[in-house]
């Protein structure tokens, strides 16, 4: 199977700004951490950190599925297609833990 990319700039504008913002979350996590904030307050902050980079994947995910596997499934032969089936499951059952 051939290595396959993000498929349009702005879709990895977008990733890049989100990830910008997440690393700043983690920053700020780590500056509460250092001042010895409450802990409600760090774990609300976590919990902000996680739905952010499950947002992330879920973007990534459905680029994969909309783009590459999508091209694969009609463009290949049907062991290719199986082929990128697995993947995709295998991708989904570790995304999805």
């Amino acid at each position: 199977m051939e290595e396959k990319k993000l498929s349009k700039r702005n879709d990895k504008d977008m990733l890049i700004k989100r990830l910008n913002r997440i690393e700043g979350q983690v920053k700020g996590i780590q500056k509460m951490v250092d001042e010895d904030r409450y802990c409600v307050d760090l774990l609300t902050q976590i919990s902000a950190v996680r739905s952010a980079i499950n947002k992330v994947g879920t973007i990534i995910l459905e680029n994969h599925i909309k783009g590459c596997v999508t091209n694969s499934i009609r463009n290949g032969d049907c062991s290719e297609a199986d082929e990128t089936i697995e993947e995709l499951m295998d991708i989904i059952n570790k995304f999805s833990k």
